[in-house]
């Protein structure tokens, strides 16, 4: 019978912690991957809602382009459709292809090469940032387009609760925050359907009188812009709706989050979002049409169009169409906030690749106890409410800079798979028909990157330019850092097995009565050598035996594959394994023992008092990284686990004694590059 492992003591600070983000989970629990992953429709909830909840800044920022020319309504509604099948098929393929997940950044990497991979990872993670603020400011106008105008000085305020509100529940964990929004999706869904489907349908009895009147205004058109001017008022009011494609990248970024199989469900999840938006987005443009919606000060056109349509709608003596017409913009509201929860799921998700891959600090690609990617829900959230103060909530900036990174993404992932069936054409027929698609896909996609970058960058464009750039060069020199660390771990490596003495012909007997040094185990195993070398070379005799002692964290890669946590066991088992051997060759008793958690710090002060129960006389000994010139970026860079797990023994009386190992930034002539005793 397996006992509960008894935990250390919690202050203050864990209490409200445990209270505001709730226990932590298990993550030796195989079944917890199965209960936080998301069925097709769920994952429609939290990750297509994104793509459905664009309908209420998307289309209304393209009709407002076109000015009064809203005769071309018609061909803009039926482009916008017509983008949304093309990208979210082109996207389905591409989830066949990497069932895994991670989108675009996974794409690019694989197809493109890890630079550039790099480069539409810095992309999403913008957009990401910027898919909170969107949705959010969005949200707010939707609000408070039911308020007087006094009011809205307020509204800023609320936005920043919102994105507090955000970082909160997603600390809890994805599922819980996705299944509390669930009605308010559902709401959007059946109101939008009467408003669209009634609008539409109410309408009917007009439609020569409307196709006389647009084919009036293409002949006006014609006269007054010329056929050209036509075209490029049409291409504009394109481009602003590029807004309404932004969501789709979100559900194949999102493959590793659902229920398997996993690839069925994302396509279904595609599916679903596909057929959703496309209706939405275009009928919405058609009803702005045939309702003659204007613009008006504090007021959506969306909030408009409900109010003229459910306007009139009577029950008795009571207003019924007034209160649907409300319900309707505050479901808009809300689906809004559920959007902005895909920044805050997808966002720090990328973040944890990236940083697996070393483009980012380690500590995001961590999990909390709750499972979920901490650093990177918080610093996600403080971007975003960054990006929320700069622009005061305006929308139309905030949509211009959404849209470039969005594209930027696309087009990417476009080239990577367009090359990627161009280089694989033994496979069959059918590599002509994915070319095809994803060589159309890029066209249009490279083409809306163009419009939106050479119409728009003045206007706000630049903003999303420099600061991907600025992303770019962080993610490049943080990589350049962890190589050159690597190097010089590899050199201490080498110095350490030169140390060694000659192997002994017998090793000691492991007594637990004896004194016994505990080696802490991290990442590299030759740090933990070095220890021990240092342990016995400078006690000398004083300890008779060694444990060595290792905690692996369960990181993003956990929801990649439910058999993940048994691979990051076995990878743990086999690394005390061979200092195991490496002390038995130096004529040392030697056993291992590990665990399997979230919270490093935790779990390995709890493992050490477990063994000191065993090993009265034992002796707690942690190696660190020391810099001989350190700077301001390698605390950020290299995290001071080992003064931590000191600070949380202390208390409980128990000894732990710290070995730097010292890291030259340049290796010296004739510097082995180790600091003993």
């Amino acid at each position: 019978m397996k006992h509960p492992r008894k935990r250390l003591p919690q202050g203050l600070g864990a209490s409200i912690r445990r209270l505001l983000f709730g226990p932590p989970r298990d993550a030796q629990d195989t079944s917890v991957v199965q209960r936080m992953s998301l069925i097709a429709f769920l994952a429609w909830v939290g990750l297509g809602a994104d793509g459905l909840s664009s309908s209420a800044y998307g289309p209304e920022e393209a009709y407002k382009a076109l000015g009064e020319h809203t005769y071309l309504a018609i061909l803009l509604a039926g482009a916008t459709a017509l983008t949304v099948f093309i990208i979210s098929y082109a996207y389905s393929r591409i989830i066949e292809q990497f069932p895994q997940g991670g989108g675009g950044y996974i794409v690019a990497t694989k197809l493109l090469g890890g630079r550039l991979g790099a480069v539409s990872g810095c992309a999403l993670l913008v957009d990401y940032v910027l898919t909170i603020t969107v949705s959010i400011a969005s949200g707010g106008d939707a609000v408070f387009s039911l308020l007087p105008l006094p009011y809205h000085k307020y509204k800023l305020f609320v936005e920043f609760g919102a994105v507090v509100f955000l970082m909160v529940m997603n600390l809890r964990g994805v599922k819980e925050s996705v299944a509390a929004l669930l009605p308010i999706f559902l709401t959007f869904l059946v109101t939008h359907v009467f408003l669209i489907g009634g609008g539409i349908l109410s309408h009917l009895s007009q439609v020569p009188v409307a196709a006389r009147t647009i084919e009036t205004g293409f002949q006006r058109g014609a006269i007054e812009l010329g056929r050209w001017g036509m075209f490029v008022l049409f291409l504009r009011a394109y481009s602003m709706g590029a807004g309404t494609y932004t969501g789709i990248e979100a559900v194949s970024n999102g493959i590793a989050i659902m229920r398997e199989p996993k690839v069925e469900t994302g396509k279904r999840t595609m599916a679903y979002l596909a057929i959703s938006l496309a209706v939405t987005a275009a009928g919405l443009i058609v009803c702005y049409l045939l309702f003659n919606v204007h613009t008006t000060e504090g007021q959506t056109l969306n909030a408009i169009l409900a109010h003229q349509f459910f306007g009139g709608l009577r029950l008795g003596r009571w207003e019924a169409g007034v209160w649907i017409a409300d319900i309707t913009v505050i479901s808009e509201a809300v689906l809004l906030l559920v959007a902005a929860q895909t920044g805050f799921v997808d966002g720090p998700r990328v973040m944890a690749y990236m940083a697996t891959d070393l483009w980012l600090p380690r500590r995001f690609a961590l999990l909390s106890e709750r499972l979920t990617i901490k650093n990177g829900v918080l610093l996600i959230a403080a971007a975003a409410a960054v990006a929320l103060g700069y622009t005061r909530g305006h929308l139309g900036m905030l949509i211009v800079m959404y849209s470039i990174n969005v594209f930027v993404t696309f087009s990417l992932s476009e080239t990577g798979m367009t090359r990627f069936w161009m280089r694989h054409r033994q496979r069959g027929s059918k590599w002509k028909r994915h070319v095809l698609i994803h060589g159309t896909g890029l066209v249009l996609c490279f083409s809306v990157l163009c419009v939106m970058l050479s119409m728009k960058f003045t206007e706000g464009g630049w903003i999303t330019v420099v600061a991907t750039l600025v992303c770019i060069a962080l993610c490049f020199a943080v990589r350049r850092h962890y190589g050159r660390v690597s190097r010089r771990i590899q050199d201490i490596a080498l110095d350490s097995e030169g140390l060694r003495t000659k192997p002994a012909h017998h090793t000691r007997t492991f007594d637990p009565r004896k004194p016994t040094a505990v080696i802490l185990v991290g990442n590299s195993e030759h740090l933990a050598k070095h220890c021990f070398l240092t342990v016995f070379r400078v006690f000398h005799e004083s300890f008779q035996n060694v444990i060595f002692v290792s905690v692996s964290l369960v990181d993003s890669d956990l929801f990649k594959s439910e058999h993940q946590l048994d691979v990051i066991e076995e990878r743990t088992k086999e690394r005390l394994s061979r200092c195991v051997h490496f002390a038995k060759e130096a004529g040392v008793s030697a056993h291992s023992a590990h665990h399997i958690g979230t919270d490093v710090v935790q779990e390995t002060a709890q493992l050490c008092l477990d063994l000191l129960r065993k090993h009265p006389r034992a002796v707690i000994f942690a190696g660190e990284v020391a810099f001989d010139e350190p700077r301001w970026y390698d605390r950020l860079l290299h995290n001071e686990t080992a003064y931590a797990i000191q600070q949380r023994l202390r208390f409980a009386g128990v000894p732990v004694m710290i070995l730097p190992v010292s890291l030259p930034r340049k290796k010296k002539r004739g510097a082995s590059g180790l600091t003993l005793g």
